[in-house]
């Protein structure tokens, strides 16, 4: 089953410390490779803590470890790095940085 959601993301503090071990070491990448699901989505996607899902935008896919949090329905949250990165657009509508929240993606167990 799949849903759309809208996709924010940005920092985190384990984020912002892996980032200083730099962007290739097992902190960063741990704090970056997940998604935040509200509880009630992930009960009516019958998504299970830690289980695996796919997200998918227009820009790209990834699959990653899913846990639940407090979010509004219809709302996700993945730590800005590589794993937000490929679902972004790379449209800046002038700005020079993309836009790192309200990308829509479908997310599915896998």
């Amino acid at each position: 089953m799949e849903k759309l959601f809208t996709l924010i993301s940005g920092r985190t503090k384990a984020q912002a410390h892996g980032l200083h071990k730099g962007h290739n070491s097992p902190d960063y990448i741990n704090a970056t490779s997940f998604v935040e699901i509200g509880r009630e989505d992930m009960i009516r996607l019958g998504i299970k803590d830690d289980e695996l899902v796919l997200i998918r935008s227009d820009s790209g896919q990834v699959k990653v470890r899913a846990h639940p949090a407090d979010l509004p329905s219809g709302l996700i949250f993945i730590p800005m790095g590589p794993t937000a990165n490929k679902l972004v657009g790379t449209e800046t509508f002038g700005t020079g940085m993309p836009s790192f929240k309200g990308e829509l993606v479908e997310v599915e167990r896998v």
